[in-house]
């Protein structure tokens, strides 16, 4: 079957393989670039950032000696913002410590800040025609469709079946291309509600497609409870300047936001006024709200529910950061989406 199959992946990937930039290069700089950026992004929207950081970083040695915010402004909007600085991390790394040299092997590649299993066997394999099978979404719902497997791919104990699966799978030609095949096939054609099964080629394969059990895979265990964050954010100005603040920790750490609340329930009005009155050691708060509905921003394991809030404090509030122009402060989608939606209304943005 393994040979079989490999060949019908490689000829239905000549013939509708997708036209991607990052398609055009064998360069592990480029490659590591796209993959990191496709690792929690759509390929309809990570292509224009791939061409944006591409233009801005065209090289190793260029990120390498670039800085954080340049970087995570360049980043803005794509989420997950620890791919980003993990990214100038290994730049900074294979730049200084391995003489620009890029990392040839999957054993070395996976050494990098930043990149796991996928990435560094889809680096190997691309770059380096390494045997080393990837494992993705895509990947999950083909193997476990052809091959009826039960394990849920969601559970890490599951890996090890799948990976050697594919391995078994996989020709020892062509490496970078059957993975890529094989990722796009399962975007395009084993899809996961409405897979073209009268169009597959290698149908004839499948014993989910031969038991009328498609549908079924790829199993997966119940997924936790998402939890639910409330976040109270104030938009405080002076001289027609607001004032931000920079993250110290978490998923946006070193990214900038409005100064803000965080709580596990929805607050009242009068506890965000004394919250605030604590905060800025002031006599009298007074704060009203900007949205009326809550601004739901949802997370892989958070949900967010925002609120934002003019508020005039009595005393002057000195510290901080004021800004008229947010340009060269790269923030959250959230707050970006905030100040598109609301600057008509508040002139300062």
């Amino acid at each position: 079957m393994c040979m079989k199959f490999s060949e019908l992946i490689l000829n239905w990937y000549d013939e509708n393989k997708r036209n991607l930039p990052w398609r055009l290069t064998k360069d592990p700089y480029k490659i590591w670039i796209s993959e990191i950026i496709l690792q929690q992004t759509r390929i309809a929207q990570g292509t224009s950032y791939y061409n944006r950081f591409i233009s801005r970083f065209p090289t190793l040695e260029s990120l390498a000696n670039s800085d954080e915010n340049d970087v995570l402004l360049m980043w803005q909007g794509l989420g997950y913002y620890s791919r980003a600085r993990n990214l100038l991390f290994s730049a900074k790394h294979i730049h200084n410590d391995l003489g620009s040299k890029f990392p040839v092997t999957y054993s070395e590649i996976i050494k990098l800040k930043g990149v796991g299993d996928y990435t560094a066997s889809a680096i190997a394999s691309i770059c380096f025609e390494e045997q080393t099978p990837v494992l993705d979404g895509n990947v999950y719902r083909v193997l476990s469709r052809i091959f009826e497997l039960e394990n849920p791919i969601n559970l890490s104990s599951s890996r090890k079946i799948f990976k050697e699966k594919a391995k078994s799978l996989m020709s020892a030609k062509r490496c970078g291309d059957y993975n890529q095949a094989l990722m796009d096939f399962g975007s395009l054609v084993c899809k996961p509600q409405k897979p073209l099964c009268g169009s597959c080629n290698v149908s004839k394969l499948c014993k989910s497609f031969i038991n009328n059990t498609v549908l079924k895979y790829p199993v997966k265990t119940s997924k936790n409870k998402i939890k639910t964050q409330y976040h109270d954010y104030i938009i405080l100005t002076k001289d027609r300047k607001t004032l931000i603040v920079k993250i110290e920790d978490g998923i946006w750490k070193n990214l900038y936001r409005f100064p803000v609340c965080i709580s596990e329930k929805k607050q009242s009005k009068l506890y965000l006024q004394e919250y605030f009155k604590k905060k800025y050691n002031s006599s009298k708060v007074k704060i009203s709200l900007i949205n009326q509905k809550f601004i739901n921003h949802k997370l892989s394991h958070l949900t967010l529910k925002s609120r934002f809030w003019n508020i005039n404090i009595e005393n002057n509030v000195a510290k901080g950061l004021f800004v008229s122009d947010f340009t060269d402060f790269p923030m959250p989608q959230l707050m970006r989406n905030f100040r598109e939606k609301y600057k008509t209304k508040l002139s300062i943005f």
